[in-house]
């Protein structure tokens, strides 16, 4: 029996508001890609219309002319609100912070602050394919430490890697993905600790991709990098653009810990020229006046998972799936299926269906799909159900 789908009081859920002919108007690369007749839940982008207040800000900013240059803090003094309210956490020092083009392109600028060509930066695979693109084209060294079987971090893998990265006696960072990105994965207020650890006794800097993190399942809580013992050293990036759906919008902040406050104090000047003056509008907006809109989608998410669960049980018990606890996105392990390395190039010419190859998301990810939950329930569906009529045919 798969589960039926419920709403927010209050807040009708979002992943319920559009229809196929709907999506398929629109002009993104979710659903320009591929052909008409494929059904695209891979790149992250939701199924969903904009919650109000974003778009109240951005068409009163269109009314206005209000499309120069981005200035002040509003959006760090939104994040921060946000971060008190939501973690808990109240270490979001509006003075510690910087606008970037977004999260990627802040995620270099931090690289560069911290390490110099040919340093290695550590990852842990399998994880978001832009940090071995990124991470190379700036001219580092990617350096593996591999999940654990369980999807959490491997301690041990990470003081071996971070043993290595520093044995030269250059300087190393750890690409940090919090949550994690393909699992789903909320680390631990204790395994962050323990990375924070590891990384000062081996002089590691840690840069922490937080871009996930309004995106929790209930019964999980975030944990800000910053906020553990030992993470004053580090630097996050963050940004509303996947919580709200504004990848479009290009705005994110580079966060600094008390202890990395002189290293983002270094950060170019020009680099605050690259953010979207509209898109810090919307994120503000977002973060300030949007939660009860993201309530309503956590709600669905949830929603969601159960239903996948119940879909695959159905449909394709040999799939493993382990509801992530946070993120809108499924990592599914296809190795029983017999479908190769990539079974998202079978779910694509067999079943029209686009999901992500787990090839790109480096050690661990042969054999594995990334699925994107943020999709109404039916269109769910029907993509599990062309899913498995892809592997009986």
């Amino acid at each position: 029996m798969t589960s039926i789908p419920h709403e927010t009081p209050g807040e009708p859920n979002p992943l319920q508001a559009l229809g196929l002919d709907e999506l398929r108007c629109r002009t993104s690369m979710k659903w320009r890609t591929y052909p008409a007749d494929v059904l695209p839940l891979w790149v992250a982008e939701m199924d969903v219309p904009l919650a109000e207040p974003i778009v109240r800000a951005v068409t009163e900013a269109l009314a206005l002319g209000d499309t120069g240059y981005p200035v002040g803090t509003a959006y760090a003094e939104a994040l921060s609100a946000f971060a008190a309210e939501r973690w808990g956490w109240d270490g979001l020092d509006v003075e510690r912070t910087a606008i970037v083009p977004d999260l990627m392109l802040g995620v270099v600028e931090m690289l560069k602050l911290v390490t110099g060509p040919g340093d290695p930066v550590v990852v842990n695979p399998p994880v978001y394919p832009p940090f071995f693109q990124f991470v190379e084209h700036l001219d580092r060294r990617i350096a593996e430490a591999p999940l654990g079987a369980d999807g959490r971090l491997d301690l041990a893998a990470l003081e071996e890697a971070y043993r290595r990265a520093v044995a030269g006696g250059g300087r190393a960072a750890h690409l940090l993905c919090s949550p994690h990105n393909p699992t789903g994965t909320v680390h631990t207020a204790q395994e962050l600790s323990a990375v924070a650890a590891l990384a000062g006794r081996y002089g590691v800097r840690v840069v922490a991709d937080e871009i996930h993190a309004p995106l929790i399942a209930a019964g999980a809580d975030f944990v800000p990098y910053l906020a553990v013992p030992g993470g004053e050293s580090g630097l996050s990036l963050m940004s509303a653009s996947k919580a709200w759906n504004l990848a479009g919008l290009k705005a994110a902040l580079a966060v600094a810990g008390p202890g990395a406050a002189a290293d983002l104090a270094r950060l170019p000047e020009e680099v605050g020229h690259g953010p979207s003056h509209v898109g810090i509008l919307a994120h503000t907006a977002a973060l300030r006046e949007g939660t009860a809109w993201l309530d309503a989608l956590l709600g669905g998410l949830d929603d969601n998972r159960r239903l996948l669960a119940d879909l695959l049980a159905e449909r394709l018990p040999d799939v493993r799936y382990r509801p992530g606890e946070a993120t809108f996105l499924a990592w599914l392990d296809c190795r029983a299926l017999d479908l190769g390395d990539d079974p998202a190039a079978v779910f694509l010419e067999r079943g029209r269906v686009a999901l992500n190859s787990g090839l790109a998301f480096g050690a661990g990810g042969a054999g594995h799909v990334r699925l994107n939950l943020a999709t109404s329930p039916e269109i769910l569906t029907e993509c599990v159900r062309r899913m498995a009529a892809a592997v009986m045919s």
